[in-house]
């Protein structure tokens, strides 16, 4: 698999795909393709590029003096001249990768969310899979004024009336083909901000970001994570809203959602809103015509407008308030003891520590309490000092707050000529100009400009030389608080030809190869990309591969490669391996073959004599090499050219950052990723010659190594090339990541550098991949042919409470078409909307076998991965070429999907569909007839047992989250379970021809398929499909009958008078002082873990019970409580970082209100305990909420159910996810509700009660009044949250970390504490089930 670095991809969107690869670029020829207009633009960009580069080339070849050491291969080998244009001393830029900026959990409700995580490559990110990685937002603060220790603030330098200045207008943007947005660049004239415009008339999210060129690189040393807390201060309060709560609080309101990220050279904030129009304070009430003006982009909308002018205070006015440091102190802290586990953080911090001390990239970037307070504790005493002093002083002991540094972190970062904007809106560009101007004209410009700080600064200096501690850290001086920006070499020769050993927390086994390259946005570089053909042949996966030939010997489980991280003056390309046990018993062999390939890449190159002709110029034959790089370009430009509008949250936010690389041609952002020159074979020369051993740092990543730390190290090594038993442990200062490391021998260097040179051969099993035979060339679409001119919409007639009748338009849904066979139901959507040549296949095999145990669901998700891995070689390319598929084992049955080009998509199906059943047919052969395949299935089984070991590490709220789970849902089988299967010492043992028997049973035995074909397929081509799935799933076996279906209940959560009968009454009040009468325990798994976490499930019902109206109000509470509970366990009580506050849909139907809080400081009891005040709270704030206000609430709840897909393949997630609600349902039932947000949109559309203008006409005449959803929202809560509710249906999930097992332990065999899975499934006994119909049937 081939990774591209973060730079050269599309910000991550709110649902992140993984593995997915940024499309390949365009050469010039394709230009072509473009309008006249645009293609002189960009020829003479082309033609601009190119002389610059040849001078560079030129330059360099002239001034060998000007090579940076860092690339000089290790021991005095001279590299290149030429490579001089890659080497620039640091600066601080754009280049790297964002971090978690929030301590939200994700949330599965109806909010949309914006995902700010990030993997190895990100600064302050997440450690979860793609799972945990969707939504994590940054709602910094609700409800707490922040005036008391503010500092008087100045006004500003008053707005200019000079004209913007525009730079490029839409027509000379070069887009992809479905692009309908408008795009115009501007800078202001009294501030060079420079920003993006973006005009979507379809949009309904609006948003923007700034990109700000200043992240963890420019902390101080004395303050480390000084970035990282000035981004969370940012969001407490500015002077013009200075409530700390007001900007996340009028987002909420308007169906929004905020997030930030600091990362090594810069920082991004963002946000989004729905295009609503709520009345503002004074108003006349209806204001129909300025919705219609908004809707025709006529007029900015009044939320955008709203959002702006806050988040413009950010970068005017911010307050930095005092009183607010010391818990967004704890908060940083909290961040960094959440991460201390995390293997991601401590390989991540563990490279850093790689790098020489004095480069930028070694500093501590999350920072903690300690680093944050220059030596503060925050366990150590309370504040001291005067009245007025007491905001400086930090609460714990020792150090000060970095309030003076702060300030001037912001006053010499945030400027305009050191941002960029970018705003997409539903109005018109004029209008969005105005708005920019209007909000960020009176931005400071450079930070010499006068700033609201400066009189202020000279006071902060001298209390802070007044109020340090008495024995504790003298305080920065100015030049320790300077940012240390040095020419020093990250990774030079006393960094590079090293190898090293780590021990994992989790169990993971890989081999790592890191070498040091020129940073990316170096002209030479960034002109043809070389790097991407190098990592598309060393990431490829077709026979002959690398990847293919240690797949081949059971040596892996993946291999990647790509630039992994990339910066200002450097970058790293990675070839990363996972390892299985067996592959790293030979680990030293796959290093040889690596370094075999790698020469076998550089035989591909021309020599260095050859002429031009034999380079490949025209007429002549075309090297190997060069024909690769055509087609990536080939590749690119067919996804550049279909690609669609996605999310524009994340849009916005990865323009932000991009801006910077092309502020001289803005018109090529959309399309300068992909843009690359022919291949330069000079530059690819001198790449290659990096991937040398000596500029190499290897990290063998092994969880048996922990063995060897008490070993003698006398004892022999398995290992000869990578040996480190000499090698003494050491400790990363941070995360704590244990590691030993030595310098490679030269013996060994000097054999992996030969490879290929006559010295030693190489594995003749080697080759390089054949041409892609899979890119798509017919283009054409259906819906254009004369028999498929459908409309795409349907018109819906409702009647509204004054008996008017109002259209509704709306989406046509897919029409299920007849099939020849029973138990297949095929839904088909030709599109005519998106208009993109692509075809999506869903797929659902319904089987009751694959769940009935434990064993059978192990035994399926092991048939998965074979199947995966048997089909990896020969679906590469068509992956590469936009064809894509997956299988995945559920407890219902298999699901298989299919997208991409529809010219090839087909016949990948029947390939993929053909393969399954022989794959099972050979299996059952066994091992001696198929050992490859019985080698695959060890390795799956070896995968499967690491991966859900490995759960048992996952953080203690998610571990909470599972165990509520275990209890109020039925059927769910225990993680342990699994385990005893797979375990080596398991009574009876899984055996690869089982495996083949039991997936034949549910793959072609008794089954009934659900199945969907949309986008550029008819309706004849769509029957074709669900006749492949009819000859090759059901005419081998039967259709499932509909008493065979698979159903999942959701069980009754037992209210506090049942549980007292179940466990007895007296019993129970006297072994608990806490409100809820059952509650769940679990000690953390690992040993390392300092986390509590508590979730407090509280269920309302089902939807057969609730009704549209108990689901739409728990929608609508939930939506509320998320800001809420924010704002008052985490912002104010500071108890944990991660805190939450969601609805939850059982598999069963059962619905819930789920609150969260994981806290390193805080024991669960206490947690628990916490959460129920703040119910308290909640409904004190309901109460008193009015009207308006939750005529606002539920408007922008309306607006997110009513937000259209922006994309086909959204479209299709829609209509399947519909689907899919069915599948367990009877066939009188079983008719897809996709008409479900809107009729729920509807319900929630209120009624005119005179409070508030922006109420619809368009409403059901069940539709409430503001003040009747205000009450029938506080009889919901007091009936179902309450804790003096007779009909509170509540229980805790508790996780312990290790500082709590005595309590844990005390609290085994009381009654109501459930310890164990068999502790659960005893009380499951007691509890009755809620009944499985959806409340759309209702």
């Amino acid at each position: 698999m081939v990774n591209l670095t973060p730079k050269e991809e599309k910000q991550q969107s709110r649902q992140h795909s993984q593995h997915q690869q940024q499309p390949p670029q365009q050469n010039l020829s394709t230009i072509r393709m473009i309008s006249p207009s645009k293609r002189v633009l960009a020829v003479l960009t082309f033609a601009y590029v190119m002389t610059v580069s040849s001078r560079v080339l030129a330059f360099a070849a002239k001034n060998p003096s000007l090579l940076n050491s860092s690339y000089a291969v290790k021991r005095g080998k001279a590299m290149f001249s030429a490579f001089s244009g890659f080497c620039r001393v640091q600066r601080q830029n754009d280049l790297s990768r964002p971090s978690l900026g929030s301590g939200k959990i994700d949330s599965t409700s109806i909010r949309r969310q914006c995902d700010s995580v990030r993997c190895f490559n990100s600064m302050y990110s997440s450690e979860g899979d793609g799972k945990q990685q969707q939504q994590q937002q940054r709602r910094s603060a609700t409800s707490l004024s922040s005036t008391t220790a503010a500092i008087d603030i100045q006004t500003a330098t008053t707005p200019t009336t000079e004209a913007t200045k525009v730079l490029v207008d839409d027509s000379l943007f070069l887009k992809p083909t479905p692009d309908t947005r408008h795009y115009r660049s501007i800078t202001l004239p009294s501030n060079s901000l420079q920003v993006l415009l973006v005009s979507d008339p379809k949009t309904d999210i609006e948003a923007a970001s700034i990109h700000v060129k200043a992240g963890h690189f420019n902390d101080p040393r004395t303050r480390a994570g000084l970035a990282h807390f000035h981004e969370h201060m940012l969001f407490l309060g500015t002077k013009k809203y200075p409530e700390e709560n007001e900007y996340e609080t009028f987002l909420g309101t308007n169906g929004g959602s905020s997030n930030a990220y600091t990362d090594m050279e810069d920082t991004n904030y963002y946000f989004s809103v729905n295009p609503l129009n709520h009345k503002n304070n004074g108003e006349e009430e209806g204001d129909a015509e300025n919705e219609a003006d908004v809707e025709e982009g006529k007029v900015v909308s009044k939320a955008l407008y709203g959002a702006l002018d806050r988040f413009s205070q950010f970068f005017k006015h911010p307050l930095f308030d005092s009183s607010m440091m010391d818990r967004e102190l704890r908060a940083i802290n909290s961040e960094y003891i959440n991460a201390i586990t995390s293997d991601t953080w401590r390989n991540y911090a563990l490279l850093k520590a790689s790098c020489d001390a004095d480069h930028s990239f070694s500093k501590f970037g999350c920072g903690n309490y300690n680093t944050l307070t220059n030596g503060g504790d925050m366990n150590m005493g309370k504040k001291e000092g005067s009245e007025e002093n007491e905001a400086v002083v930090v609460e714990g002991g020792g150090g000060t707050i970095p309030r003076l540094e702060v300030v001037e972190f912001w006053k010499k970062h945030y400027v305009g000529k050191n941002m960029k904007l970018v705003v997409v809106g539903k109005a018109h560009l004029d209008e969005l100009e105005k708005l920019v101007h209007e909000c960020f004209s009176d931005v400071r410009g450079d930070s010499n400009d006068p700033s609201p700080f400066d009189d202020a600064l000279e006071e902060m200096k001298h209390e802070r030389q007044q109020l340090l501690f008495a024995g504790t850290a003298n305080g920065a001086t100015d030049k320790e608080m300077e940012e240390v920006t040095t020419a020093t070499t990250a990774f030079g020769s006393s960094q590079l030809g090293i190898i090293r050993e780590v021990i994992p927390v989790a169990e993971m086994r890989t081999l790592k190869l890191l070498f040091g390259f020129p940073p990316l946005d170096d002209a030479m570089m960034n002109d043809s990309k070389p790097h991407r053909v190098l990592s598309h042949l060393l990431g490829h996966e077709s026979p002959g591969s690398l990847h293919s030939l240690l797949n081949e010997e059971g040596y892996i489980n993946g291999l990647s490669s790509g630039v992994t991280l990339d910066v200002s003056d450097f970058s790293m390309f990675s070839i990363t391996v996972s390892l299985t046990p067996k592959g790293m018993n030979e680990r030293d062999k796959i290093i040889d073959l690596i370094f075999q390939y790698i020469s076998l890449i550089k035989q591909s190159l021309p020599s260095p004599a050859a002429s031009e002709e034999e380079k490949g110029g025209e007429n002549h034959h075309t090297p190997v090499l060069k024909e690769y790089h055509d087609e990536i370009r080939r590749i690119g430009q067919i996804n550049f050219d279909f690609s669609e509008n996605g999310d524009p949250t994340s849009f916005a936010s990865g323009m932000a950052r991009r801006l910077f690389k092309y502020e001289e041609n803005p018109q090529e952002i959309l399309i300068g990723p992909i843009l690359m020159e022919n291949l330069d074979f000079d530059i690819t020369q001198k790449l290659l010659e990096l991937l040398h051993p000596s500029n190499a740092l290897i990290t063998i990543t092994d969880p048996d190594a922990a063995a060897a730390i008490d070993v003698d190290s006398n004892d022999s090594s398995m290992y000869q090339d990578t040996d480190l038993m000499d090698s003494s442990w050491q400790q990363e200062k941070w995360y704590g990541a244990k590691y030993r490391q030595k310098e490679i021998d030269p013996q060994v260097m000097e054999k992996w550098a030969s490879y290929g040179s006559g010295k030693l051969s190489i594995d003749s099993r080697l080759k390089l991949p054949e041409l892609n035979k899979f890119i798509a060339t017919d283009f054409s679409l259906r819906c254009d042919d004369d028999d498929n001119r459908d409309t795409d919409s349907i018109t819906i007639t409702s009647t509204n409470g004054d008996d008017t009748n109002v259209a509704t338009t709306m989406p046509t849904p897919p029409k299920l078409l007849p099939q020849d066979l029973p138990g297949v139901r095929m839904h088909h959507k030709m599109d005519t909307t998106y208009r993109v040549p692509k075809t999506f296949i869903k797929i659902h095999l319904t089987s009751p076998n694959v769940y009935k145990s434990p064993r059978s669901m192990t035994l399926n998700r092991l048939y998965e991965k074979v199947l995966n891995d048997d089909l990896t070689s020969f679906v590469y390319d068509a992956r590469l070429a936009g064809c894509h598929y997956r299988v995945a084992c559920t407890p219902t049955g298999f699901r298989i999907s299919l997208s991409g080009y529809s010219e090839k998509l087909t016949d990948l199906l029947d390939v993929l569909t053909s393969r399954m059943l022989s794959l099972a047919e050979e299996m059952l052969e066994g091992p001696a007839a198929r050992p490859a395949l019985y080698q695959m299935f060890q390795k799956a089984q070896q995968n499967l047992l690491r991966q859900t070991k490995n759960i048992r590490l996952d953080k203690p709220y998610s571990t909470a989250v599972y165990n509520s789970r275990l209890l109020f849902e039925d059927k769910i089988w225990n993680i342990q379970r699994y385990i005893d299967e797979m375990e080596e010492d398991a009574y009876n043992p899984l055996t690869m021809e089982e495996c083949a028997k039991v997936a034949e049973e549910c793959l072609f035995g008794r089954v009934k398929v659900e199945s969907l074909c949309m986008g550029n397929i008819d309706e004849q081509s769509a029957k074709e499909v669900g006749k492949v799935i009819e000859d090759h799933f059901l005419k081998l076996g039967r259709p499932l009958s509909e008493d065979e279906t698979p159903v999942f209940k959701s069980l009754k959560i037992p209210t506090k008078s049942e549980a007292k009968a179940i466990l007895g009454g007296s019993v129970v009040e006297e072994a608990q002082s806490s409100k809820i009468p059952i509650i769940i325990e679990e000690l953390a798994f690992s040993e390392k873990e300092e986390n509590n976490a508590v979730e407090v499930l509280l269920q309302v019902g089902c939807g057969l019970t609730l009704g549209q109206e108990g689901v739409a109000l728990l929608a609508l509470l939930g939506n509320m409580a998320y800001n809420s509970a924010f704002s008052q366990l985490r912002t104010k009580e500071q108890l944990g970082y991660l805190v939450s506050a969601t609805t939850r849909t059982g598999s069963g139907g059962g619905y819930a209100l789920s609150v969260g809080v994981q806290s390193s400081t805080t024991l669960p009891a206490e947690l628990e305990n916490r959460i129920e005040a703040w119910l308290l709270t909640f409904h004190k704030e309901l109460v008193e909420m009015s009207e308006e206000r939750i005529a606002m609430e539920a408007a922008a709840v309306v607006a997110q159910l009513r937000e259209r897909d922006m994309k086909l393949s959204d479209e299709v997630g829609s209509y399947w996810g519909e689907i899919m609600l069915t599948e367990t349902l009877s066939e009188k039932l079983k008719q897809p509700a996709f008409d479900r947000k809107e009729r729920m949109a509807k319900f929630l559309t209120l009624r005119d009660g005179n409070t508030n203008g922006d109420l619809h006409a368009n409403v059901d005449e069940q539709s409430f009044t503001p003040a009747e959803l205000k009450q029938k929202m506080i009889d919901f809560f007091d009936r179902h949250f309450s804790a003096e509710s007779p009909e509170r249906r509540a229980i805790s999930s508790r996780v312990y970390g290790q500082k709590g097992k005595s309590i844990y332990l005390d609290n085994i065999g009381k009654p109501g504490y459930l310890s164990n899975y068999d502790d659960i499934r005893h009380m499951q006994q007691f509890m009755s089930s809620w009944p499985a119909i959806p409340y759309w049937l209702i």
